[in-house]
Parts: C-alpha cells; sequence; structure tokens
C-alpha cells in the first residue's frame, strides 16, 4: 500500500510540475490547470467595445442602456518599448448596415435588500435567457426592497441611495460609482478618460468580441485605492490580502493547500473599505487585484454578461448579505464536531472496528471511523459495495460501530474508469458527460450531475448503503470536469466546470439528508459558490511540514471570508507519515476547527507513534469535547449569520486595523483567540485586538497588541476575550454521552462590566444569549 500511494503521489506531484513547465513553454492548459483568463484581453486580433456613456435611463426602472465605443488594440513603438494601445475604430463587417459600429446595450439594476443591489449588463442586442431559478448558485427567488430611494436624476448622475450605501450611475464619462452611507467614495469602474494623465494605456470597463470565433467576455474594471484590501475568492492558500495578486477562479486540483491554484475558488470578494461583489458566474475568471496596475482591479471572466451582486457594510454584514443570496451552511450534527479517525486506508472490518477499540481503550474521545479508498473489493475503485473477503458483515460492522458510539464514513468519487463494473452501464444509460460527437471527453466516465437520471441513479447507490447503517460520504474530488465536454444542461464545459462541484455536492448532500432527516452532511474537496448550503468541506491533501499547517490556515481563513461556516482539514498532513513534531503542533489547530480529522498515510493513530503523543492527542481532544457546548452554540450562531467558525481576526475586530493584517492566528467563534505554532518551539509572537486577553491554560492576562507568547500544555497560544463566557461540559468519551443537565457556565473577566455568552443545546429550538 505504501508502495501504491507513493506512486499515486510522485505521479501528482510530476504532473504539478509539468504543467507549470508546459505552460512556461508555452502549452496554453493542461487538463485541470488553473485558467488564466487575462491574456484573451491582449489579443491583437479581438475587438474592443469599451463603456462609454449611457445613452438612455429610465430612473423609475433602473434600466437604460449603455454606448460602446469599438476599439483595437495598435502596437506601439516608443524608442526601447514596444506595445500597444487602444485607439478607435470603425467597423468593416459585411453587411454594413445589420450591424453597429458603436451598439447600445442594455443596463439594468435592481435592489435586493437595503445593503445589497444587482447589476446586469450584456454585450449583445439579444435578452438575457438566463432564469434565476436555473442558477445552482442561488438559494432561492432573488429578494426585492424598496429602501433604495433615487435621489437625483436630472444631472450628469443617476443616484440611488440607502441608509447604508449609495450607487450612481453617471451618463458621461459612463461610471457605476459605489460610496458608503457618509458619501465616501468607495471605488468606481474605470473609463477610457482615466488614462490621459498616465503612460499606462489600460483598458477600462470592456469587453471583447474574439478574432477567432466572434465569442465575447467582459472584462468590468474598477478603482483600487491607496491602502484599500481585498478578501474571499474562496479557499485560497496565498496571503489573505488578495491585492497584488492575480487569482484565478477556476475549479483545479492544486495537489495541496501550498500553491496559488484552489479547489474552492468562488467568485466573491470585500474590501477593507466597506463593499463586496459577488461575481454571479460559473465562467473562469482572472481577478487581477492591483497586480498589472495597482490602481485597478480587473476581473478577466470568461462570461459574455455582467451580474453583480453589490453589497455594503462591514466583513459580518457583507458575510450575510451574501449568504442570503446563494445560501447558509446548514447547521450541523453534534457527532459531527467530534474526532474522525482515518488513514488511507482501513482495508477491512477487522481494522476498522479494532481502530473503534483502541480509540475507547486509550480514552481519546472519538465520534466516527472514516474508511477511505480501501473498502471495495478493488482499492481506489468504486463500486458501492464492501469488499466481500474483507468485510464479510459490514451490516453487522456498522452496528457494532454506532453501538460503541461512533458514525462511518465512506470514501468515493464520481470518476469510473473503463476498468470499473459500473462503467458500461454508465455509458449505455448517458450517464456521463460527452463530447462534441456525442461520446467521451476523457478516457474516464465521468458522472454528469447536471442530469436528472444521473443524479438518481447516483443517489439511489447513495441510498444502498444509508440504509447499512453508513452514516456519512466522504465527496472526493470533482475538479476536473472537462472544459471541452457537452452536458445535459445544454451547457458547455466553459459554465459547468465550475458547476461540477456544486451540482455534486447538492447530489450527495441531499441523499444522505433524505435517508438521516435532520443529520445531512457531507465531506467535500471541491466546491463553489453555493456549495455552504451543502456542508462540509475539507482543505485537502496537504503537505506534512509547517508549509503545509500554513497553508491549511490560510486556506481555511479564506474560506470564511467567501461564506463557508464550516471547514476541516487533516491533522498532521496527508502525503506521508507526519513527522511527531509537526503533527503534534497541528493538533490543537485541528481540534480547535470546527471538524477534526485525523487522515493521512499511516500513522495517524496516536498509539502507533508514541506513549507521549497519544497523551497530547488525548489532551487536545478533550479540551474540544469539554469546550462541546461552546462549539455547538458557535456553529449555530455562524450557520444562521453565514460566519466561519474558525474567523479572520478581521471579522470580529473590522474598527482594529492590525486585525486586517493578521493571517495566522484566528477567533474560533466570536469568543476564543487561536495562535497555532506554526514552527518548531513553544513560543511565538502574538497580535491581540484591544482589550485585555485571558490565557486558556493558565490564566495569565494579556494587554493588546503584539506580545511575544509561550504555549502551555497544549502545544497552542489559545485566549479567550475579556467578558466572555464559555459553557463547558463534563468530559464524556462520545457526543451522545454528553451531560448538558451539567454545563457550566465559566466566566472570563478582567476589566468588563458584564459577561456574555452563546448556548445551544440538541433539541433547543434557538440559540440562547447568555449576559451576566
Amino acid at each position: 500500500m505504501k508502495q501504491v500511494l507513493a506512486s499515486f503521489l510522485l505521479c501528482c506531484a510530476f504532473s504539478t510540475a509539468s504543467a507549470q513547465l508546459q505552460t512556461n513553454a508555452g502549452i496554453q492548459y493542461l487538463q485541470c490547470m488553473q485558467k488564466d483568463m487575462s491574456g484573451e484581453f491582449s489579443d491583437l486580433s479581438n475587438t474592443y467595445f469599451l463603456a462609454d456613456s449611457l445613452t438612455t435611463f429610465d430612473a423609475a426602472k433602473a434600466e437604460g442602456l449603455v454606448n460602446w465605443k469599438r476599439y483595437r488594440l495598435s502596437p506601439r513603438q516608443a524608442f526601447n518599448l514596444n506595445g500597444y494601445w487602444p485607439v478607435r475604430m470603425q467597423m468593416l463587417d459585411f453587411p454594413d448596415a445589420a450591424y453597429e459600429n458603436d451598439p447600445n446595450l442594455s443596463l439594468k439594476i435592481s435592489f435586493v435588500s437595503p445593503r445589497c443591489l444587482r447589476i446586469r449588463m450584456l454585450t449583445t442586442p439579444v435578452a438575457s435567457q438566463r432564469k434565476d431559478a436555473d442558477s445552482p448558485m442561488l438559494a432561492g427567488p432573488v429578494p426585492t426592497s424598496s429602501d433604495w430611494k433615487c435621489t437625483a436624476s436630472d444631472g450628469n448622475a443617476i443616484v440611488y441611495k440607502t441608509a447604508y450605501g449609495t450607487l450612481e450611475v453617471q451618463r458621461y464619462p459612463f461610471r457605476l460609482v459605489l460610496k458608503d452611507e457618509k458619501g465616501r467614495l468607495l471605488t468606481q469602474s474605470r473609463h477610457i478618460i482615466d488614462n490621459d494623465s498616465s503612460q499606462v494605456k489600460l483598458l477600462p470597463f470592456s469587453f471583447i468580441k474574439r478574432g477567432s470565433d466572434n465569442s465575447r467576455s467582459v472584462n468590468p474594471v474598477f478603482t483600487l485605492a491607496p491602502g484599500e484590501r481585498i478578501y474571499g475568492c474562496g479557499e485560497s492558500f496565498t496571503s489573505l490580502n488578495k491585492v497584488g495578486q492575480k487569482v484565478h477562479l477556476s475549479v483545479t486540483d492544486p495537489q495541496g493547500p501550498e500553491t496559488d491554484g484552489q479547489y474552492k475558488p468562488v467568485p466573491f470578494f470585500f474590501s477593507n473599505r466597506g463593499y463586496g461583489i459577488f461575481m454571479h458566474t460559473s465562467a473562469p475568471v482572472t481577478c487581477d487585484f492591483g497586480a498589472s496596475y495597482i490602481g485597478a482591479d480587473r476581473l478577466f471572466m470568461a462570461d459574455e454578461e455582467v451580474d453583480f451582486f453589490v453589497f455594503f457594510g462591514e466583513p459580518k454584514d457583507i458575510l450575510n448579505e451574501y449568504t442570503n443570496i446563494t445560501g447558509k451552511s446548514p447547521m450541523l450534527p453534534l457527532w459531527s464536531f467530534g474526532t474522525w479517525m482515518s488513514r488511507i486506508t482501513y482495508f477491512s472490518q477487522e481494522e476498522g472496528l479494532e481502530i473503534a477499540s483502541q480509540l475507547r481503550k486509550h480514552k481519546i474521545p472519538a465520534d466516527v471511523i472514516h474508511f477511505d479508498t480501501g473498502w471495495f473489493g478493488v482499492d481506489w475503485q468504486c463500486d458501492y459495495q464492501f469488499a466481500k473477503d474483507r468485510f464479510p458483515d459490514p451490516v453487522g460492522m456498522l452496528k457494532q460501530l454506532a453501538d460503541d458510539g461512533f458514525h462511518t464514513c465512506l470514501w468515493q468519487l464520481p470518476y469510473f474508469t473503463p476498468k470499473n463494473r459500473f462503467f458500461p452501464e454508465i455509458i449505455e444509460k448517458g450517464l456521463h458527460v460527452r463530447n462534441a460527437d456525442g461520446g467521451m471527453p476523457v478516457e474516464d466516465a465521468i458522472l454528469d450531475f447536471s442530469n436528472p437520471a444521473t443524479v438518481s441513479w447516483y443517489q439511489q447507490k447513495i441510498e444502498g448503503l444509508m440504509r447499512q447503517g453508513v452514516s456519512t460520504i466522504k465527496c472526493d474530488f470533482g475538479e476536473a470536469a472537462p472544459y471541452n465536454g457537452f452536458y445535459h444542461s445544454g451547457k458547455g464545459g466553459l459554465y459547468e466546470h465550475n458547476l461540477y462541484p456544486l451540482r455534486y455536492n447538492k447530489a450527495l448532500w441531499e441523499q444522505v439528508e433524505r435517508s438521516h432527516p435532520g443529520e445531512g452532511i457531507i465531506w467535500a474537496r471541491s466546491a463553489w459558490a453555493g456549495s455552504q448550503r451543502y456542508a462540509l468541506h475539507w482543505g485537502g491533501d496537504a503537505a506534512t511540514t509547517n508549509i503545509g499547517m500554513l497553508g491549511d490556515l490560510r486556506g481555511g481563513l479564506s474560506f470564511g471570508l467567501s461564506g463557508f461556516s464550516f471547514w476541516s482539514h487533516d491533522m498532521g498532513g496527508f502525503v506521508t507519515a507526519s513527522p511527531e513534531d509537526v503533527y503534534r503542533r497541528w493538533l490543537p489547530f485541528g481540534f480547535l476547527s470546527s471538524h477534526t480529522r485525523a487522515h493521512g498515510a499511516p500513522p495517524t493513530e496516536p498509539w502507533l507513534i508514541s506513549e507521549s503523543f497519544t497523551d497530547a492527542f488525548r489532551q487536545s481532544a478533550e479540551l474540544k469535547y469539554r469546550l462541546m457546548p461552546y462549539v455547538y452554540a458557535q456553529a449555530k450562531d455562524c450557520s444562521e449569520r453565514g460566519l466561519p467558525m474558525v474567523r479572520a481576526l478581521l471579522v470580529e475586530f473590522p474598527d482594529d486595523p492590525g486585525a486586517w493584517l493578521v493571517e495566522d492566528e484566528y477567533m474560533f467563534g466570536s469568543q476564543i483567540l487561536v495562535a497555532p505554532l506554526l514552527e518548531s518551539g513553544n513560543e511565538r509572537s502574538v497580535y491581540l485586538p484591544k482589550g485585555k486577553w485571558i490565557d486558556y491554560q493558565n490564566g495569565k492576562v494579556y494587554d493588546g497588541g503584539y506580545q511575544t507568547m509561550k504555549a502551555g500544555a497544549i502545544p497552542c497560544i489559545i485566549l479567550v476575550r475579556d467578558g466572555s463566557i464559555i459553557p463547558h461540559a463534563p468530559l464524556a468519551q462520545r457526543t451522545d454521552q454528553i451531560q448538558w443537565n451539567k454545563v457550566e457556565l465559566k466566566k472570563y473577566r478582567v476589566k468588563a462590566k458584564r459577561c456574555t455568552g452563546l448556548l445551544f443545546k440538541p433539541g433547543d429550538k434557538e440559540l440562547k444569549y447568555i449576559e451576566q
């Protein structure tokens, strides 16, 4: 098994390195690479249309026509520099009477809530055929708001206001201008006249018509202010502040959290200036946040339409508004917040039962046993059946595990190799993604989740496992839906590739929820906007190094800043057996995340590493199980407000400039600050927002600002916010044995005049606010 895993990982690493090498050599794309859309917008064969002026506009209906001036890119020599400038163009199209040189195209604005509005723009005279009901990204019908008032319409600008912000639509030069409630400029779209004061001739808000096939793609461009910082964009492993980066929003398998690729990109971001934007699209986007020009956000979109939801407010306001549109994470079952024990992989009934027995023997609190790729007859070959020779009585095994307080999770994936026994059936029934000829775009059969027949077939297989006693399913892979594929939805791969994880997540989550009402949960790797409705997701295949841990932490924080409440990661990393020091320091980060899993190359089980490591593992597990009332209440609050459990400090402390700079510590819920030890040793520098902070392990009090602190017996800095009530429970070995009638409300107070907290118990209908 070790040789097979090593070969698999070596091939993955080689393919990733080769992809980067080939890209640099000029090959544009290898399977499952992220797409860089920016190059499409500097092609000299394209025609460029620049948003110039507002031709007509009905202020009462909030709709009108934008005039788009036709341009081309012209090469220009200036001594030692060859470049290109946009210059006006007169079309030579035939018949000339059938087309417009400078078309007037639709602009529509709608008002969603007091903090949210929607902007839609077309690049063709043909009315949009898209319907909100057909978008899996949206949680339901988009609401309307009457709070926005038109306060000016006669001059050069049409102005709409609420108590939270302003939109100005300027006639000439055409601009979309966002301001806060005090009238301060937040951002505005760029016009070509903005180039007059600079030698850099930046393309403004525009769209292209390709010379290759006449297809269109939009390029919204907005101003970026000095000191502005941008956050979000999904589970990104690079620096949290995206200013200065080029972020590719196309689902890929980055082979781990150490690169700029993403399993879970999300076309949503927000600014420290008080606005956010959700790009309602499933086509790839490259967000150039001041990377190529420091004063502009350049959104290179494959889509031919603009459909933006714009939000106003602080991070909590924006996350709440965004998740009102795309959906909030559901509250997950109590047992899911316990310890998940796994490795790649347990191969037999005997092995699974032995792991469960050892957990109880070593008094390590735990609730889930996960069987990864090895429960089938052939490793990695998903056929939804336990191997008969190694699992002689799976129903009996599942019952025995359940009787001992363990839920069971199973691995699977949506790709079927030619040797898989279901391969002929999938092809015969047409359940797979097709190519232009109706055949297969790749060698494997890839389930087409846009096809209701495929979803039904797939869910029947999952239902059979649920009936046997399985609790949940690992929703692995999902990143490689072919861009050249044809899908039952009627869309091509350009629009279905990024939707694939969302459809996959949805199909699996809904069947688990049907089989176990009120306990819907999956364990997914890939995602897109809206996938938060089908929780939960984990951070992928981390390296067993300090950098792997840092990448996971950044990814989790960025993911939480993109509308996802729940998230996990493989403690110690995935790729090889984790060095004991790395694994030991990773433990508290894992247990102080919403969901906790030990997984990766063996051994992951603490008793197979050392006695002292077993003690450390137990200590971190006991910490979380004692804190389970706090975890459960905070989870409920997150699910109601679109907030993350693993929370960047800027969410909780938006008025603290220092909080916006921190990306190696986090708030676990609203009241506990966690600073993992990312390097060997027992101390680190920690930034504390203004106020008093109490060390959870030794009671020492710290002031806000930068502090050099030592970890306690648990190798992590854990602090409680002054004025907090943290509910604790007596230690239990499994969540169904927690004594909720004996929960203790512990107060942490230094100078706070009062203490507050949250409480939510199984069976409660509403979250309880506590104040003492």
